[in-house]
Formats: structure tokens, sequence, C-alpha cells
């Protein structure tokens, strides 16, 4: 048997259902997980498999990879110390908020 977790912000719910496979690979979500987790039409699911254990989350419309390529294009970070960091944002809210 395969137990089925949902997760809803970092929060784990039980909620119980039986579904079956089509032979198109299908799996219709029972109702009392879709209330759980808030699903509608259009809803994205990310699973995830630990030998017998399988974990059903809901998803953004995008993951933060899609935000920082959207924001960045696909140049790749380039990796600063803590104190490049500090003097970044201190340089950052000095500009910002200087006065005169």
């Amino acid at each position: 048997m395969v137990c089925i977790t949902t997760v809803l912000y970092g929060m784990a719910k039980s909620a119980k259902g039986r579904s079956r496979i089509t032979a198109q690979g299908q799996v219709s979500v029972p109702a009392r997980v879709r209330e759980t987790l808030g699903l509608s039409t259009g809803s994205l699911l990310e699973w995830e498999t630990d030998g017998e254990r399988v974990t059903v989350r809901r998803v953004g419309k995008y993951t933060s990879e899609d935000v920082r390529r959207a924001l960045f294009g696909d140049e790749k970070p380039v990796p600063l110390s803590l104190k490049e960091l500090k003097e970044a944002v201190g340089k950052h809210f000095r500009d910002k908020y200087a006065r005169g």
C-alpha cells in the first residue's frame, strides 16, 4: 500500500481517499484532498517518492528559479561573501535614504 501525505504550507495534514490509476496513468484527486490543499482546475501538484511513501504538494504557478530567470535572465548568480553582501546592502540603503 502506498501512503500519500498532503502538504499545505509546510504543515502535513492527513487526508484519506482512494484513487485508481487509468490506463493513461491519470489519477483523480479525492475531494477531501482537493479541499485540504485548496486545489482547483489547473492546480499544479508536485510528487516526490521515498521508498513506498509518496508526498504530494501543491506548488505555486512559478518556482523560485522561474522568478529568478525572469528577473535576471539565464546568467548564473555570482556568489558573494557575507562581507560583500553586507556592504552591498549598506550601500543600497545609504543611496536610497541619503539626505542632502
